[in-house]
């Protein structure tokens, strides 16, 4: 995982069926209009800091996940929608404050269709 401009980008895909997840851009786009299920789980560093991360719908912030313990080695924040989400709908996450401790093991984000509409 690494993090530019403040997106968070991944730098593994481990389940892409229909390949609608951009691995290079880290965004998913919807295929269909529907309600979508998204989580993610992120771990930050032991250094007296804070840290918050947005799910990002249509670079419009949907939910956030806090994580901000000052006196331990490492903390996670998760946090999960279901989502009405329209075709071509841009989903991602978006790192508001803080440092991520890096690698694919430590953080995840993941969705899938719920419904169809």
């Amino acid at each position: 995982i690494a993090v530019s401009l403040c997106a968070l980008f991944w730098s593994q895909v481990l389940v892409n069926i229909g390949n609608h997840f951009d691995l290079k851009a880290s965004v998913f786009q919807a295929p269909r209009r529907g309600i979508y299920s998204f989580s993610f789980h992120v771990v930050k560093v032991y250094n007296r800091q804070t840290i918050q991360v947005n799910l990002m719908q249509n670079d419009y912030p949907v939910i956030s996940a806090f994580a901000g313990d000052q006196d331990v080695t490492r903390e996670a924040a998760s946090n999960g929608v279901l989502l009405m989400v329209e075709r071509e709908d841009r989903v991602y996450l978006k790192l508001e404050r803080g440092t991520l401790m890096g690698g694919w093991k430590y953080s995840t984000f993941s969705g899938f269709l719920v419904f169809p509409l």
